[in-house]
């Protein structure tokens, strides 16, 4: 049962609880500065979603407890629902001008529902097990007040002991998070109800595979003009101009047709992944065309600098769930030359899923703590020390580098163990700022990567499908 009544008291609470941290304008200069707002644990927070991410993480459990502030926020819930039409539970100031920075609901779009299950009959053993699975999805669609859901998805991720990530703006929401069996399902049947969402999301739009909430190191919601990093305003590049879905088993026929006519020098399409390039050394698709670019913000240059390749193909695209094929696909058809565009719908994750020992071969990554899953047993990339099969990321052991690195046991007792030369030579020496984060330089082997590669591919390569 979904709780509505309490949960908007809980969320009025927490909006109560961010006010009481404000600094108040005569004495922000003696805060720490003019940019300071709010004051709690010690630390200054400038932005809004600096102390939304703090109290969500830190003041969970402290949230409605103080005298006052439960009673407060149903109070303030109750009355904002009977005021209906007037006010939203998080109704307000526009976000620059006040505390909790929480805008109004718009007619226009569906309400955000802010409800959390009820978990009060299962055992905090079984909401918490590590036993558990990671889910990924995501949902275009029209968010008046992407503050609103972010604060929303935050209290309920917080309140299933889930932890990931959650991109939120005003095209939609894209997350990957995980947790007990018992939280991950209690999540997708919250999602579903959420009235934002209703005829869009489905179950089907989740995919999960096996994991937990170890698989990530916290819980990281926020608010971005982009729900995957492209680089390009939605409003000028919209979802919505996407490429031609295809089913697991549509994409299988044609992957299966592509194959056969590449053998026989006849094809005229292209089967391109859509991924960096370290995703699709571990696995990819037999036959397919994956860009060497390190970002997918990188992707449309790629395909501007190679728009000759795609002159009169037909294009098959696909990615891990299917969310950079939407906007990718849009890139690409807008450049109109390409005779034909289709995308993977649900990504490789659903193919998968019904074609365990498929076209895709090797491991499938993962941006968590896991790096890869498997499906098959095939290894396809190699140890870059000693070239032996080896297909287990780690990061580089050099302090000042977060590049990924494939190295196997046997280099790895060598102390062959860094992502390239320069790297293994450097002195382990942490740089740090004066609050003690790392500094991540940008590492030899990233310089010399080309940021957008131009493809040499002739059209018996093509027709072959190398």
């Amino acid at each position: 049962a979904l709780v509505t009544g309490v949960a908007l008291g809980a969320f009025q609470a927490f909006s109560l609880f961010v006010k009481a941290k404000e600094v108040p304008a005569a004495a922000q200069c003696a805060a720490g500065g003019e940019g300071v707002r709010w004051r709690c644990c010690r630390q200054a927070f400038e932005e809004l979603s600096g102390i939304h991410r703090h109290v969500a993480l830190q003041h969970g459990g402290d949230v409605g407890q103080q005298p006052g502030l439960a009673e407060a926020g149903q109070q303030a819930g109750l009355a904002a629902k009977q005021a209906d039409a007037e006010a939203s539970p998080w109704s307000g100031p526009d976000p620059a001008g006040s505390a909790d920075g929480l805008s109004g609901h718009t007619h226009s779009s569906p309400e955000i529902f802010c409800t959390l299950p009820d978990t009060s009959r299962i055992s905090y053993n079984d909401l918490t097990s590590k036993v558990g699975e990671v889910l990924l999805y995501y949902c275009y669609c029209e968010v008046k007040d992407p503050e609103k859901l972010c604060a929303w998805q935050k209290a309920l991720c917080q309140h299933l002991h889930l932890t990931g990530k959650v991109r939120v703006a005003s095209e939609g929401i894209n997350g990957t998070v995980g947790g007990s069996k018992v939280a991950t399902n209690l999540y997708i049947e919250v999602m579903l109800s959420q009235p934002l969402f209703k005829d869009i999301l489905c179950q089907e739009d989740f995919k999960s595979s096996a994991g937990g909430a170890h698989c990530f190191a916290d819980l990281r919601v926020g608010v971005f003009k982009e729900i995957v990093p492209m680089g390009i305003d939605p409003k000028i590049l919209s979802y919505k101009e996407t490429g031609i879905h295809l089913s697991p088993q549509e994409f299988h026929r044609e992957v299966e047709q592509y194959l056969s006519q590449a053998s026989q020098g006849q094809s005229d399409t292209i089967l391109l992944d859509c991924r960096n390039f370290y995703e699709s050394k571990i696995g990819h698709f037999q036959g397919c065309l994956a860009p060497d670019i390190r970002k997918f913000s990188y992707f449309p240059s790629y395909v501007d600098e190679n728009l000759e390749l795609f002159k009169d193909k037909r294009v098959l695209m696909y990615c891990t769930g299917g969310i950079r094929c939407e906007r990718g696909s849009a890139y690409l058809r807008s450049k109109a030359v390409c005779r034909e565009v289709y995308q993977l719908k649900g990504g490789i994750h659903k193919y998968l899923e019904e074609f365990p020992d498929g076209f895709y071969r090797g491991k499938l990554f993962v941006f968590d703590d896991r790096y890869a899953i498997c499906s098959n047993e095939d290894i396809i990339s190699a140890c870059r020390y000693c070239g032996t099969l080896w297909d287990q990321y780690k990061l580089c052991s050099s302090q000042h580098c977060r590049q990924l690195v494939l190295t196997c046991p046997s280099c790895c007792n060598k102390g062959l163990t860094a992502c390239c030369p320069v790297c293994q030579e450097k002195e382990l020496k942490v740089t740090s700022r004066a609050s003690g984060e790392t500094l991540k330089e940008e590492c030899a082997c990233t310089k010399r990567r080309p940021r957008v590669p131009i493809e040499h591919v002739s059209q018996r390569m093509l027709d072959t499908g190398k």
